[in-house]
């Protein structure tokens, strides 16, 4: 069981869901400490006070706000918990919006909202199914960890989601990037679209999304653990050069669909649309000529 992060409510209107806020989500990572490495002496961070050239304890740390130049206002956890606003104590739902028009940029960490006892479970139930049959997603602001910030509110198996958001001044402009002027063919197209169709999944649940890296990390570490040689490494296949990028595309789909298993002949792909576009363009050209050739017998 996840441990709460956050208790409050939800404000829906004059609607109040009493919750508790868990994360959604847990790291699988292997975590490394850093040693000294002539005698594996762990090495810790030891944390200085400037002005008395010692070493503080956690109690003595707190948080400081320099607003000149030495100038530093202190502010305790309690004033961050007390702090003048409505969403200090609950999310706010403000807004309600359909999901595909947020940009997943703005879309962070996840949270479940669990209903905090039996008085919650009527309108933590009623959200539930609101959202459902609308198919959108709730905004709302809340305030945690000294700062107020913007969420989205959305369900998951009956369970309401909070995932944290960037605010629209946080999102850097694209046009930091140049983006590319080089031209591509309508059959360059299509031969993309065929292999985004050989890729398309129904779910990330097959064993090609896992994590392969952890894996290989721990077969490492266990290998070392135990006095033993290394895995050995996989010689990665050397990458061809692109040199004309139909044919890239047209091995690549070959390639995946015989790796699912399917008939990886692709060659009437995209080059029989280009035929067939010729033969359109010639068409009209063969009528014209027919008409012509009518003229004289009908003068």
């Amino acid at each position: 069981m996840p441990r709460t992060v956050w208790s409050g409510a939800i404000s829906f209107g004059l609607v109040t869901v009493p919750v508790h806020v868990q994360s959604a989500t847990e790291n699988h990572s292997i975590q490394f400490h850093q040693y000294h490495l002539e005698d594996m002496g762990r090495v810790r961070v030891r944390k200085f006070c400037e002005v008395e050239d010692r070493e503080v304890a956690s109690a003595e740390i707190g948080k400081g706000y320099e607003y000149a130049r030495g100038q530093v206002v202190a502010v305790s956890d309690e004033e961050l918990r007390n702090l003048p606003l409505p969403t200090a104590k609950a999310i706010e739902i403000v807004a309600f919006v359909a999901l595909d028009s947020i940009d997943p940029i703005r879309i962070g960490d996840g949270y479940y909202l669990a209903p905090d006892g039996a008085v919650a479970a009527k309108p933590y139930k009623l959200l539930v199914q609101a959202l459902g049959r609308s198919s959108k997603v709730a905004v709302a602001k809340y305030a945690w960890s000294g700062r107020e910030r913007l969420g989205l509110v959305r369900v998951r198996d009956d369970v309401l989601v909070l995932h944290a958001m960037r605010w629209p001044d946080e999102i850097r402009d694209p046009a930091i990037i140049d983006p590319p002027t080089a031209d591509v063919t309508e059959g360059e197209i299509d031969g993309a679209l065929a292999l985004m169709e050989t890729m398309t999944r129904d779910d990330l649940d097959d064993p090609e999304f896992r994590d392969s890296y952890t894996d290989a990390l721990a077969a490492v570490i266990e290998a070392k653990r135990e006095h033993q040689p290394l895995p050995d490494v996989p010689e990665p296949e050397a990458p061809g050069k692109v040199l004309d990028l139909m044919a890239a595309l047209q091995e690549s789909v070959s390639k995946a669909r015989a790796s699912r298993g399917e008939d990886a002949d692709v060659h009437e792909m995209p080059k029989k649309k280009s035929a067939a576009r010729k033969t359109a363009k010639k068409a009209p050209a063969k009528k014209a000529a027919k008409k012509t050739a009518r003229k004289p017998r009908s003068a």
